[in-house]
């Protein structure tokens, strides 16, 4: 369980991690700067398990992978409407936890949030809803489960 942080629609990968930390590789560091032009009280409260609540097209803008690299450090969960394609498959590819729903105009910031995968379900505890997500195949669990693409291939595919 985990609190919401809201944000809007069009969230764009040089709000989630402003490009002058991009000459840090550290997810650790870069996760110290998580939103920071846009909510600077983010990086220093989020908590993991915490969910990063968005609209539409979050993740847009240039396709750097520090932006989901940096939420992955920071524990959180991400929610939105919909996703620019390059930042999803990124967030997949390093095994951030990210799913769709079209209720998110529904959470607040605040929110006590659940996620229930075997139901494909946000539970927002705070309002005593529930809100369905886009299912996720397995094989893309399963990357996730694994921290990422390459923890995936080393587990999975024997050469």
């Amino acid at each position: 369980m985990g609190r919401a942080w809201k944000f809007g629609d069009d969230v764009d990968t040089d709000a989630i991690i402003p490009g002058k930390y991009l000459v840090i590789n550290d997810p650790k560091e870069l996760a110290k700067h998580v939103f920071e032009n846009i909510r600077p009280e983010f990086a220093k409260n989020v908590k993991d398990g915490d969910f990063v609540v968005a609209g539409e097209n979050f993740g847009c803008g240039s396709s750097r992978e520090h932006a989901p690299l940096s939420l992955k450090a920071s524990g959180v969960y991400v929610v939105a409407k919909s996703y620019a394609r390059i930042f999803f498959r990124n967030a997949i590819n390093i095994g951030l936890p990210a799913f769709e729903c079209k209720y998110t105009d529904k959470i607040d910031d605040g929110d006590e949030l659940k996620l229930d995968l075997d139901r494909n379900v946000i539970v927002n505890v705070t309002k005593g809803e529930k809100y369905p997500i886009n299912p996720v195949p397995d094989f893309l669990k399963e990357i996730i489960e694994c921290g990422g693409l390459i923890e995936f291939c080393r587990r999975v595919v024997r050469c």
